[in-house]
């Protein structure tokens, strides 16, 4: 159980009396604010995470309201606290300001896009950080296990099947399931597996590794390259052909696609409070738990299954609901879905900074907890990987506000209207799931069964689900 006491230094005290946001509220709100005070060098760790947290929810609030001076005056507040070297809310703090700033850059249109015009992330560095991603945390890892057996059982018996990938980044996944079906009693398979991305070179990759494991175990194999982004999928690329038996597995990427319903979600939700810092605090929850109870004195709040976060509406979700509904028109016998078991996708900056911020701190002290502070490998997965996540939720609305994170019962009611039957991960897929996770080598990651679903926790924390699904007829 990870408690407040993670953010204090070893040997230190706790929280003194005279607590250190009386210090910052005292601090001249002037734009000559100094150098850092000796003291805030000093501040114990628990004592910067709560300074950090009100000083975060204190500048989210400046951001929303437009007051850009004293949302300034507060990040230059923060900038003596955060380090993205430095320990868990510290290194959030950096991730956070850095979006909120980016947010308030964007009231310039012109300066922003000049200070990002030459800004390039390369396909090499894109393929490195979900390697790293899938190498540091067991999340997609479970998730191939859990993905692959569900397979397995639905293709069971039949000679041609084609499996659509609709996030074809890690061949990994296909090479554990060509080497369970080329095992099969009966034989393998004829394989084909169509692969959707929208970088080439990603694709190629996967057709060689697939490939040439094909070749070896001997399985009957074709590779379908689909250079595509996941919106402008022409389905007719697909190929889907009479006779074959159909799986399809969507990983981390289905939730990009309420971006296309935003004009018609914000026609249709209702008015949500004016004042979101008005929440009760409900967080009784692990880790950051603590540190919000203490500092909420004004009751911020993110709530574990928000009603007013992104309202599920076939009325309004016109795109998304096509995609899934075409989708179910293939009729495939299982579709894997794995996604973020997280409320990113609340209508207002407040909601989404609170939720998000509670999330990636569960994310960041996996980190903590397996792996040094010096490590570039860490480094890079927080900043190429959540630090861009972070800034999508924070500082992009509209269409460019692509990690739309919703909860696993979200798209229970996404699939559900859309024609899909829930199928129930099969018990010896979980005990395949859990013996890994156990086999880790860390004592806070949890699985835990949710009708059918697997949803993997960070302590007491949904990070991550995976559910299968099939067409109703």
């Amino acid at each position: 159980m990870v408690s407040s006491s993670m953010f204090q230094e070893e040997g230190s005290s706790s929280v003194t009396s005279a607590s250190p946001l009386q210090f910052f509220s005292m601090m001249s709100l002037s734009p000559s604010i100094g150098s850092p005070y000796t003291w805030l060098r000093e501040m114990k760790s628990e004592e910067r995470g709560l300074c950090l947290i009100h000083l975060l929810l204190t500048c989210a609030n400046h951001v929303a309201a437009g007051s850009l001076e004293n949302a300034n005056i507060t990040l230059e507040q923060i900038s003596q606290l955060a380090s993205p070297d430095g320990d868990t809310m510290q290194r959030i703090a950096a991730y956070f300001t850095e979006a909120l700033a980016d947010r308030m850059l964007k009231a310039w249109p012109g300066l922003h896009r000049a200070l990002n015009s030459t800004k390039m992330v390369m396909v090499s560095e894109e393929i490195l950080v979900k390697k790293l991603f899938l190498e540091l945390f067991p999340f997609l890892k479970v998730a191939y296990v859990l993905t692959n057996q569900a397979i397995v059982e639905a293709m069971e018996g039949e000679k041609m099947v084609h499996i659509v990938d609709l996030n074809a980044t890690e061949p990994m996944q296909w090479i554990a399931l060509l080497q369970v079906l080329s095992a099969r009693p009966e034989g393998p398979p004829h394989l084909r597996i169509t692969g959707v991305h929208q970088h080439k070179e990603i694709l190629d990759q996967m057709a060689h590794k697939l490939t040439e494991e094909a070749e070896k175990l001997d399985i009957p194999f074709q590779f379908n390259p689909v250079v595509s982004k996941l919106e402008n999928l022409d389905f007719d690329k697909l190929r889907v052909k009479t006779g074959e038996a159909l799986a399809i597995s969507s990983s981390l990427h289905l939730h990009s696609l309420l971006a296309l319903d935003d004009e018609a979600l914000r026609r249709k939700s209702p008015l949500l409070s004016k004042n979101p810092l008005q929440k009760a605090l409900l967080m009784n929850q692990s880790m950051l738990g603590d540190l919000f109870e203490k500092n909420m004195v004004n009751g911020y709040s993110p709530s574990p299954d928000s009603a007013s976060s992104s309202p599920v509406s076939l009325t309004a979700s016109i795109n998304s609901e096509s995609f899934l509904n075409a989708l179910w028109g293939l009729s495939p016998k299982v579709m894997v879905v794995t996604e973020q078991d997280f409320n990113h996708n609340g209508s207002t900056l407040m909601e989404r900074l609170l939720e998000s911020l509670y999330s990636y701190a569960a994310l960041f002290d996996c980190l903590e907890s397996t792996i040094s502070r010096a490590s570039l490998e860490r480094f890079k997965v927080e900043k190429m990987l959540f630090g861009e996540e972070i800034k999508n939720i924070i500082a992009c609305e509209g269409a460019e506000r692509k990690e739309r994170h919703e909860k696993l019962a979200k798209w229970f009611q996404r699939l559900d209207s859309s024609g899909f039957g829930n199928v129930p991960l099969s018990y010896y897929g979980m005990l395949q799931a859990r013996r890994f996770l156990q086999t880790y080598g860390c004592e806070g990651y949890r699985m835990k069964e949710e009708n059918g679903c697997v949803v993997i926790c960070w302590q007491d924390r949904s990070l991550y689900s995976i559910s299968a699904w099939r067409s109703r007829k």
